[in-house]
């Protein structure tokens, strides 16, 4: 399996060597105070909420098919997307990663450790905002079943066999908080029945360079202690899709093999009524 995430010096090389069009998702502040040389920067990626309505599902669609197109993707390019560090954008390099995916993309690659490990490894960074040619982004189908909707997620509620993931920050699985917005930015607070949690945290361990993914084995392990093997189905949830976008990215680098995303995850689940959830404590 050809692995996602690269290194800075990986990255690097691929630029030098083949066409690459490398995606800052951090603010524009942020961006503007200094990035990957030639990095466009969207955003987005990050803020748009999605729902996984019919409507939404289109909107979505045609809304990041007109960004990846604007900042040059064709299909020829490999897109590799990156944040500040694994663990200070709420997995939003991977939200990029996965809408790719969903998107049917082809070539997707991640920058492991972000910003901070690519300043941590002295290469050269830029404050130039390069203006890319527009380019007319390919809409294949063959991501689509990646992201569940609510029907989908009601099924797999009903499915043992399949494994409801929450990766939520503590606050919101012991219901105490209903979002990173804000302990009360949704009506409801809680959990989708029968879920099982590991913070998304736990997929990542301190190195030198900052927070990395883990290795293969110890990710796997993470999985071992919620029943999940390389052959278990897993429907994963967060508030709005990045983190459990960055768990996406380590089980399938470790080799989970059926991993799909609720993308309209807590944010939109909470404000449906007629939609079961677990509330008060857990345990």
């Amino acid at each position: 399996m050809e692995k996602t995430l690269i290194s800075p010096q990986e990255l690097e090389a691929l630029v030098a060597a083949e066409p690459c069009v490398v995606i800052d998702t951090r603010a524009p502040d942020a961006f503007a105070a200094g990035h990957v040389p030639g990095a466009v920067n969207l955003h987005d990626i990050f803020t748009y909420l999605a729902t996984s309505t019919p409507e939404g599902i289109a909107e979505l669609r045609s809304k990041f098919a007109e960004e990846f197109g604007s900042v040059g993707l064709s299909g020829e390019e490999t897109a590799v997307i990156y944040e500040q560090s694994m663990n200070t954008g709420f997995g939003q390099s991977c939200r990029g990663y996965f809408l790719l995916q969903y998107l049917g993309y082809p070539k997707v690659k991640v920058l492991h450790g972000g910003f901070a490990a690519w300043e941590a490894a002295g290469l050269a960074t830029s404050t130039d905002a390069p203006a890319p040619e527009p380019k007319t982004f390919p809409l294949p189908e063959t991501g689509k079943d990646l992201m569940m909707d609510t029907a989908a997620m009601l099924d797999a509620v009903k499915d043992e066999k399949v494994v409801k993931l929450d990766v939520r920050d503590i606050d919101e699985w012991i219901a105490e908080s209903s979002s990173p917005y804000g302990k009360d930015f949704c009506p409801r607070k809680g959990r989708i029945p029968g879920a099982r949690w590991i913070e998304w945290y736990r997929m990542m361990k301190p190195t030198a360079d900052g927070p990395m993914i883990k290795t293969k084995e110890e990710v796997l392990a993470e999985c071992a202690t919620v029943g999940i093997t390389p052959e278990t189905p897993v429907a994963l949830y967060c508030f709005k899709g990045a983190r459990a976008s960055n768990t996406y990215l380590a089980l399938k680098e470790a080799g989970v093999k059926d991993v799909k995303i609720y993308f309209g995850s807590w944010n939109e689940w909470s404000r449906d009524p007629s939609l079961p959830i677990e509330e008060g404590l857990p345990y």
